[in-house]
């Protein structure tokens, strides 16, 4: 049987016969497979790189070869993906090294306020993602056509396992429904915007939290208000608001405008993160800016084209990627900047 040989790349090589299998170079042999002896030789620069050690008179009984697909090999990709991991470290930086304005208060709590299913409990969990290193599921996540989230939760996220606590707080609650008496109580909502409601509080669809609850926070700080409200929508839902969601979401921003509490807006499960950011990833692209559901945040919250942030969290798959690192990164130092506005207005009052 003759030698058939395999072009990996300009310098690469796969060779193999019914007695041989090696892989190699112009100048040298990385792999050598005997079929008759049941012997393999690595090359000592492969044994350092793979940290194993090869004795060549050790018979080998069974090879696996494994073709890895799924790798792009487009111009410029490796450098694409080379820069991105820098500028996702840079951000990862960025935000450890943040500090509240003025040093009204150690940690700041960022609200999720979204309709059922947008995304709100899996932000929360990408977020953790990203600085444990590994994907996480801490907040139960669900598709359900009524909110899994049921209590109001006040999360931190840590820096490593071990690491210190970060200088925000998340606080996740019920997902909101366009039906009266289902999903979380506007009525809630003041409490909330005021630090009045502890973590872990049961929230009840009919039943707002008052006073009168034993667990009612009822002198609280600044360190318990809360500094900024995202409202989280899931892209693809956008454009499909219903008029008494929209009616609801006005209703919920006049309390929070009434707060004096930092808006932005956060719009997850974009379908490719390489369409939404330039190629310096500094910037989205105008042509994601301009997509309807961008524009209909706008025109219905008023909030910025600054301030509606896209995101791709970390609902499926098991591998980190520093695309979605970027935008989930630079989402969040976004909301940083708008608390930061806000407590300089605190200040100057």
């Amino acid at each position: 049987m003759e030698m058939k040989t395999v072009v990996l790349n300009s310098t690469v090589t796969i060779s193999y016969n019914t007695s041989e299998f090696n892989i190699s170079s112009y100048d040298k042999q990385y792999l050598v497979l005997n079929f008759h002896t049941k012997c393999i030789c690595i090359a000592r620069v492969l044994e350092q790189e793979l940290r194993v050690k090869c004795n060549p008179m050790f018979p080998r009984l069974e090879c696996e070869v494994f073709r890895v697909e799924g790798i792009k090999d487009e111009a410029g990709y490796i450098n694409r993906i080379t820069r991105a991991t820098q500028h996702r470290n840079s951000l990862l930086a960025d935000v450890r090294a943040y500090s509240p304005c003025a040093d009204l208060v150690s940690e700041i709590r960022i609200l999720l306020l979204g309709p059922v299913g947008s995304g709100k409990s899996s932000f929360f969990n990408s977020v953790k993602s990203i600085f444990q290193g590994h994907l996480t599921r801490q907040a139960i996540v669900g598709s359900d056509v009524t909110s899994i989230t049921e209590q109001y939760r006040i999360y931190s996220i840590k820096d490593g396992k071990n690491g210190q606590s970060l200088p925000f707080m998340l606080c996740d609650s019920m997902g909101l429904d366009e039906e009266e008496g289902v999903g979380l109580c506007v009525d809630d909502i003041p409490h909330i915007l005021k630090g009045c409601v502890p973590d872990r509080y049961e929230f009840s669809p009919q039943k707002p939290i008052t006073p009168k609850h034993p667990t009612f926070i009822t002198s609280p700080s600044l360190k318990d208000r809360i500094h900024c409200v995202a409202y989280v929508f899931d892209i693809n839902s956008m454009d499909n608001l219903s008029p008494k969601m929209m009616a609801k979401l006005k209703q919920i921003q006049k309390e929070v405008i009434n707060c004096g509490v930092a808006q932005v807006a956060l719009l997850t499960k974009v379908n490719n993160c390489n369409e939404v950011l330039q190629d310096n990833f500094l910037k989205m692209n105008k042509a994601m800016i301009s997509q309807s559901q961008i524009q209909n945040v706008n025109k219905i919250l008023g909030i910025p084209l600054s301030r509606i942030l896209v995101v791709e969290n970390y609902a499926s798959g098991r591998d980190m990627d520093p695309l979605k690192d970027i935008l989930i990164l630079s989402a969040l130092k976004q909301m940083f900047r708008a608390v930061d506005d806000f407590l300089e207005d605190l200040l100057l009052e």
